[in-house]
């Protein structure tokens, strides 16, 4: 890789995920990439280096790292490097079968243009390109289909409709998560549409209405909640980790930075008070 990002070699594909489901790559081009074709899924991606650049909708278009790139099913386009120095990015192919049970029977969401900055788009696009580092949690996953429909139909202009909540299937999803905190195995939708008996697209709606965040994070947060009490009692965070739930130590600590903003060797040491104070200045300035 160059100092951008950009890799110096030739053109190269790389793809994760389960083929026949939901399919990921991560791809460089330094030139032509893809004459015009079209895909029977939704092409959802990140440009990650270099500016992407494609025809859609009869129109040039070009992608900047950061942005989201939203292709509906059917819709002709390729895709070229816009400057000589590549292009990389990452995609994932979505079957819109996977979005109808959110969807509730409402048509297709069409999201006009191709790029989106629309953080509603961004943040489930990106939780659905990790799969190219390594397999999702299920409640992730779906988590993040859940957020991709609800974003897909915000940033189309579709009308959101309100509804009454369960809340005793809430409340029985809930109490699931908390009696799950230790479990080995992922929770999955699944475990908590038994549990509630509740359709689960449904509870994730409700869910969120009712307890402010989404399944997936509340169990994340409430795992985080018993790994630090754990560790202020003095257990390492290999042990709380385990004891919490978390797939190992590193996948804990991934999950309580972007939680807390601060990994949890610095948050230990900035329970110990002022007398901490001074490493703590100094790790920040490294």
């Amino acid at each position: 890789m160059t100092a951008n990002g950009l890799p110096t070699r030739r053109d190269w594909v790389v793809q994760a995920g389960d083929a026949d489901r939901m399919p990921c790559i991560e791809a460089y081009f330094q030139g032509h990439g893809y004459a015009p074709h079209r895909h029977d899924t939704y092409a959802l991606g990140r440009t990650l280096a270099g500016v992407q650049s494609f025809r859609y909708q009869r129109a040039g278009r070009h992608s900047l790292p950061g942005q989201s790139i939203v292709l509906h099913p059917d819709e002709l386009h390729d895709g070229h490097a816009g400057t000589g120095d590549g292009f990389r990015y990452r995609m994932v192919y979505l079957p819109p079968a996977l979005l109808q049970p959110m969807l509730g029977g409402r048509p297709l969401p069409f999201v006009a243009g191709g790029i989106s900055d629309d953080p509603r788009l961004a943040a489930p696009i990106q939780t659905l390109l990790q799969r190219m580092d390594g397999p999702l949690d299920p409640l992730q996953e779906q988590d993040a289909l859940f957020d991709l429909a609800q974003g897909l139909c915000a940033a189309a202009g579709m009308p959101g409709g309100r509804r009454v909540c369960d809340g005793a299937a809430a409340e029985r999803a809930r109490q699931f998560l908390h009696d799950h905190l230790h479990a080995a195995s992922p929770v999955t939708l699944t475990d908590l549409e038994r549990a509630s008996s509740q359709d689960r697209w449904r509870l994730s709606r409700d869910f969120r209405a009712l307890f402010g965040t989404s399944p997936y994070r509340y169990l994340t947060l409430r795992r985080l909640d018993l790994a630090r009490t754990l560790m202020r009692q003095g257990l390492g965070a290999a042990q709380a980790a385990d004891a919490a739930g978390f797939f190992d130590q590193s996948h804990m600590t991934r999950r309580f930075t972007q939680a807390f903003g601060v990994p949890p060797a610095r948050w230990l040491r900035m329970q110990a008070g002022p007398a901490a104070a001074c490493t703590i200045v100094q790790d920040a300035g490294a």
